[in-house]
């Protein structure tokens, strides 16, 4: 054959194109949002030499089977959880009902798979330092049961600090299970697993499928970071494992992210989550640890796990709850702003409630495509009178809401399509006049160093940067 002749490129084409109409027609009946079908079956028809190979990689699979086998492994691992008498929240269960402001979230007792619990204690982790300081503490003082997971760990200075850490704990007898995502720790290399392995840590990837192009699968990724010591104290929020974290990246520090500290009867919840992903991975079932007695006040806390094998779209169902529950007002903290029409549509109606809404979202990029369509969006945001502010000192990167005088929730879940329905994602939710008063001052001293974006500010960006930003949000769907 003629590899030069232009009949051979006319039929070289022919066949991209082919290909691309089939892959487009997979793509109606597979993506599991309209908005994400519309993006990739458009992009598939008219640019399929661009379009096409990713989709191949990142969204050929409808995974209804992978979210069947999740389901059933879900169901394996609570009919061996039974039993253990796992029962921990009976009493403090019935406290929650005599919240106003959990009343007011009408659909959480059932969108979460988990109750709201009484008497818990909840800390404030601001940033990198404060967080790996309590979390190494934590591991430090145990001594029966650790359980860590993140979405990255990274082999760096504080993954090498924590690596060494749970070697001497696993030294002491300690059992310690160690989760992390494939994907997101794509850069870790073997040998420092198989290091952990040796010294008596159980270490184990969080996999969507076995496979080569599985290295390359950004769907279903494990976002959630958690760390568990002895049942007695827990950790989640924003930060995984990595000196840029610690302001480690000069591009993006000082990094800004938030992380809690809790204890009490959710902790049975937040291993609860833990356990079914560990399952998922290896199988078999962590030790689960519950005390004998919890204090007689405290927070009222929820746990909510979300994840694409849910039966509802638990994460983005969140968040319209929260936002529609509010009656003062609604701030939002998310590095990424890419929010689906039901929740643009929540945000503009809480507006003309008379709702004061705010989202502080990043002056600086980490991803510039996602960057370009969060600021399209935060532009029609001000435009609908929502006030968007930008973060000047660095990266923020922190996942915050915080809903009226009461109630906040803080965790690893971004105001975006991958957290709603992609991801697995976990929060914790609170109920409590005084922790909400501590993340209002939080989110007050964050305000004072964010810019808030102006109505005109639209007006005075280029041309090729409003296209940039257009171009971003019509494949803001698959981001």
């Amino acid at each position: 054959m003629d590899y030069h002749s232009p009949y051979f490129f006319g039929y070289l084409l022919g066949v991209i194109h082919t290909l691309g109409i089939v892959a487009a027609l997979h793509a109606l009946f597979t993506v599991r949002t309209a908005q994400g079908a519309i993006a990739w079956a458009m992009s598939l028809l008219f640019i399929p030499y661009l379009t096409l190979i990713p989709y191949l990689i990142f969204g050929a699979r409808s995974f209804s089977a992978y979210i069947k086998a999740r389901r059933q492994a879900n169901r394996e691992m609570h009919v061996a959880m039974a039993d253990l008498n796992w029962r921990p929240w009976v009493e403090e269960a019935l406290a929650a009902r005599e919240s106003n402001s959990y009343k007011a979230l009408r659909a959480m007792p059932k969108l979460g798979r988990t109750p709201c619990l009484a008497n818990n204690q909840v800390q404030l982790l601001i940033n990198g330092k404060a967080t790996f300081e309590a979390i190494f503490q934590a591991i430090e003082a145990a001594q029966d049961t650790v359980l860590i997971q993140f979405f990255i760990i990274h082999d760096d200075i504080i993954g090498q600090e924590m690596q060494q850490l749970l070697l001497r704990k696993a030294a002491e007898g300690v059992r310690i299970f160690v989760l992390y995502d494939q994907v997101g720790s794509h850069a870790l290399p073997a040998r420092y697993s198989q290091v952990l392995r040796e010294g008596g840590v159980a270490i184990h990837a969080f996999t969507t499928r076995r496979g080569w192009f599985n290295r390359f699968q950004v769907n279903f990724r494990n976002h959630r970071k958690i760390v568990v010591s002895d049942g007695l104290v827990g950790f989640l929020g924003g930060l995984n494992v990595g000196d840029e974290y610690l302001g480690g990246n000069p591009r993006l520090s000082p990094w800004r992210d938030t992380h809690l500290q809790v204890s009490g009867p959710v902790l049975a919840c937040l291993q609860e989550s833990f356990a079914e992903d560990w399952y998922w991975a290896t199988r078999t079932l962590p030790p689960l640890i519950l005390q004998d007695s919890y204090p007689d006040d405290g927070v009222l806390c929820q746990v909510l796990a979300s994840g694409p094998a849910d039966s509802q779209e638990t994460c983005a169902l969140f968040f319209l709850e929260a936002i529609h529950s509010a009656t003062q007002r609604i701030w939002i903290t998310s590095p990424y702003f890419i929010p689906d029409e039901a929740v643009f549509a929540a945000l503009r109606l809480a507006v003309l409630r008379g709702v004061d809404v705010r989202v502080l979202i990043p002056a600086r990029p980490d991803h510039r495509v996602v960057y370009a369509a969060t600021t399209l969006f935060a532009f029609e945001a001000v435009r609908a009178g929502v006030r968007m502010f930008r973060y000047q000192p660095g990266f923020v990167h922190q996942k915050v809401v915080l809903v009226d005088d009461e109630v906040s929730a803080i965790g690893s879940a971004n105001l975006d399509n991958r957290s709603f329905r992609l991801n697995f994602e976990v929060m914790l939710l609170t109920i409590d006049r005084a922790f909400a008063d501590e993340v209002e001052h939080m989110l007050l001293d964050d305000f004072i160093h964010a810019r808030e974006i102006s109505p005109e500010e639209s007006h005075d960006t280029h041309h090729l940067q409003k296209l940039g930003m257009r171009i971003a949000r019509l494949i803001s769907p698959i981001l």
